[in-house]
């Protein structure tokens, strides 16, 4: 491959060409005249930026030194035109073929497609598959993908095609007078060959086409291409937008949050004004702000978090299975049975790939969790009728740190809330509805617990559902579809933790690869025992265990990252900072106090 300067310069602005190539129409394509020198073109390929990098370790104006793929072929093996002493071009091809192989071909071009990842906004949550096939299926997702669909496929078939020997040099030919066969089965083949078959029926010069085929032109548009636009469009300095409305996104946050909420509302908060000055996933901020070990940290959390999540309901589960079976068919087992046989529902729904063949469970469960709620409601509200307050002792200093360990447990949806934001149509209007959603959520929430421990007073069970009449056919209804519910989501709390430990050890897909796709299948049916193993170890003190959740992996992510985020990237007053700083404080003080005492009290039982 040579660089447009070989060719007959093109006047852009009016398609015609230029008669001399020292004319100004050189720099319209944005080469000076001596840039017709062939050293100063090997010059500008060495110095040519790199295809990809990242946020934190590229600047805007770094050059970069050395030679990528591209580069090292034509400077070993390419041709380039012959020119005389004053540096003119003895003769103008029209026609470029870059003959490099196929696959490095693909490899400059992969970096400007976009992946299944990038449309889920959390590409350094889940990485990069290497999935080429994603890549294909992704583009039909794309506005426009209608145009860009042969590309992808062509990348697709490449990647996925055996390796074969192909020659390694540059050619210059004549534009043919009929595209060959070749070039028509390439991507927009058949769109240049009507385009020039039409111009010459015309009795009109065909169009000046300097690569041979479109795959050509993106490999060379690949290489030259830099990595950040001069003047970023408006649209990607506030990020991809979406189309969700208010009220779609109201439903969103009543269905991520599981419990008490304005004591992190200021966080959730933050963590969207940061989002809005940099606009990345929860990991991709703080990558982008602190550098790669934040980003782990984050995903750390994060996989930590869901992993107790999963952890946590496999005990409610088993528990209200328990008792279900043993006052309606009078089986009475030990309880790690109960948890043991959730796997033969969980390894199943575990070797699903894709989370959107999981969303009618989540139907399913919010509608049982509805019912068990308000089912709740009458019978709390029935019984401090008839019976009065029970015995309540207005504040317990002893567990009030497994407490906050509990409620900070239930803000589980502060992974949502970056994904929620980039879905909305007007993501500046996503604040009020988020203030709106957890005033509603607190004001439900903090209800039911209120009034359940007016109800039962000291009596109360950890999981209040047990609590009822086990011997109303209603209320086993209601604990037999609220176990029900609950192990119809566990398998989307497992996703993402799975989904971010594959990542991080598996570099290839499984998807034309047998034996990588097994390797996969048994770490998920690892991580399902493991699971199941840890619920056994931490079934008889469920609230401890929910505590030691909260407190360990759910306090960084509501307390601590979202102040640091927030105070590098959105915080300009003093007040703001100041603000800043108390909630990571507090943070920490949480996260070790409750920790403590977590452990503390589970030691002692």
């Amino acid at each position: 491959m040579v660089s447009p300067a070989y060719a007959e310069p093109v006047e852009i602005r009016r398609g015609k060409k230029v008669n001399s190539p020292n004319r100004n129409g050189a720099q319209d394509i944005g080469l000076s005249p001596s840039s017709y020198n062939r050293q100063n073109n090997i010059n500008r390929l060495a110095a040519s930026p790199p295809l990809a990098q990242s946020y934190s370790q590229l600047s805007k104006s770094q050059p970069y030194s050395g030679q990528n793929a591209l580069d090292s072929h034509l400077s070993s093996s390419g041709k380039f035109p012959v020119t005389d002493s004053s540096g003119s071009l003895n003769q103008a091809p029209e026609t470029f073929a870059i003959d490099i192989p196929k696959q490095k071909k693909a490899e400059i071009i992969k970096k400007h497609l976009v992946t299944e990842d990038d449309l889920a906004g959390n590409s350094e949550l889940y990485g990069s598959s290497g999935n080429n096939d994603a890549l294909y299926s992704t583009s039909h997702q794309l506005p426009g993908g209608d145009a860009t669909h042969e590309v992808y496929k062509w990348h697709a078939g490449i990647e996925n095609a055996p390796m074969k020997r192909t020659r390694s040099h540059s050619l210059h030919l004549p534009r043919p007078s009929d595209p060959d066969t070749s070039n028509i089965r390439e991507p927009g083949g058949f769109r240049r060959h009507h385009v020039i078959m039409k111009a010459r029926k015309a009795g009109k010069e065909p169009p000046n086409i300097i690569t041979r085929n479109f795959i050509d032109f993106l490999t060379m548009f690949g290489h030259f291409a830099e990595v950040t636009p001069l003047i970023p469009r408006e649209r990607e300095r506030a990020g991809e937008g979406g189309t969700a409305t208010p009220s779609k996104a109201v439903f969103l946050l009543l269905k991520s949050f599981v419990g008490t909420g304005l004591i992190s509302l200021v966080s959730f908060l933050l963590l969207v004004q940061t989002r809005l000055n940099v606009p990345y996933s929860f990991g991709g901020i703080g990558g982008a702000l602190y550098g790669n070990w934040m980003r782990l940290a984050v995903l750390f959390s994060i996989t930590i978090s869901q992993i107790g999540f999963v952890c946590a309901y496999m005990i409610f589960v088993a528990k209200n299975l328990k008792s279900v079976a043993e006052q309606v068919l009078g089986i009475r087992v030990d309880l790690y049975l109960y948890i043991i046989g959730q796997l033969f529902v969980f390894v199943p729904l575990a070797m699903i790939r894709r989370i959107s063949r999981l969303s009618f469970t989540a139907l399913i469960a919010d509608a049982f969790i509805m019912f068990g709620l308000l089912y709740l409601y009458y019978f709390d509200i029935s019984k401090l009728v008839t019976d009065g307050v029970s015995d309540i002792k207005s504040f317990n200093p002893e567990d009030f740190a497994l407490f906050i360990g509990t409620a900070v447990f239930t803000f589980e949806g502060i992974g949502l809330i970056i994904p929620i934001t980039e879905s909305m149509k007007e993501p500046e209007r996503f604040p009020g509805v988020l203030t709106g959603v957890m005033v509603f959520i607190t004001i439900l929430f903090t209800s039911i617990g209120a009034l359940s421990y007016a109800t039962f007073g000291s009596a109360i069970e950890t999981v209040v559902i047990i609590n009822l009449p086990s011997d109303d056919p209603i209320v086993q209804t209601v604990q037999f579809l609220y176990a029900l519910a609950i192990l119809l989501s566990i398998p989307l709390q497992l996703f993402p933790a799975i989904r971010i430990m594959e990542q991080g050890l598996f570099e290839k897909s499984g998807k034309h690869d047998p034996y990588v796709k097994w390797q996969k299948n048994i770490f998920r049916f690892g991580t399902v025992v493991a699971c199941a193993l840890i619920s056994w170890g931490g079934a008889s003190d469920l609230d401890k265990f929910v505590s030691l959740i909260g407190s360990f992996a759910c306090v960084p992510l509501c307390f601590l990252y979202p102040p640091l985020f927030h105070y590098k990237a959105a915080a300009h007053s003093f007040g703001a900072k100041f603000l800043d700083i108390f909630i990571f404080m507090f943070g920490v003080f949480s996260l070790f106090y409750t920790t403590y005492i977590t452990i503390r009290k589970w030691g002692e039982n």
